[in-house]
């Protein structure tokens, strides 16, 4: 099953109100944005981080989403699961673990290794738009049902993308 059959399936089981968009395969967040024709705030930009646990040598991966006006800060992210640094995983380990390529990974975990954190900036936007597994096919999803799907794992780990950190 591929990672869009399998979002598709979570949200059809959940009744969760979302529509399917076709479009251009494009991975860029600002650009995809422009085409599917959502504000960037709504698009959610999903990153698969290496995260420095503080107890060990142990490594832990995250799947952070951010808005996509904003940027990561890797420190907070690292927090929000207890992590003390963090830096992007490699285009390999990212794929493995999302089974997507880049530019195409929703901001749905489905692998236990690759835990979920979600900026708190996307509680407000109403409609979240985002890649569905494929760089061809976005969801455009309701805020609420998304919560109401992946649970509460808000963070705050952004930062508007024109700030400096």
């Amino acid at each position: 099953m591929t990672i869009f059959e399998q979002l598709t399936a979570l949200l059809d089981r959940h009744q969760a109100d979302y529509r399917v968009v076709s479009h251009e395969a494009v991975g860029q967040t600002d650009l995809i944005s422009a085409i599917r024709g959502n504000a960037l705030q709504q698009a959610a930009k999903a990153m698969v981080l290496e995260v420095a646990m503080p107890e060990s040598a142990t490594t832990r991966y995250l799947l952070a989403i951010v808005p996509g006006d904003c940027k990561i800060n890797f420190k907070a992210a690292a927090r929000a699961i207890g992590g003390k640094k963090s830096s992007f995983a490699s285009a390999e380990t990212a794929q493995a673990l999302t089974r997507c390529v880049m530019g195409a990974v929703p901001p749905f975990s489905f692998d236990d290794r690759l835990a979920l954190r979600v900026d708190a900036r996307l509680r407000d936007v109403g409609t979240l738009w985002f890649n569905a597994g494929e760089l061809e096919k976005s969801i455009a999803l309701s805020v609420e049902d998304y919560f109401r799907v992946v649970g509460d794992c808000c963070a705050e780990m952004a930062t508007p993308a024109t700030a400096t950190a």
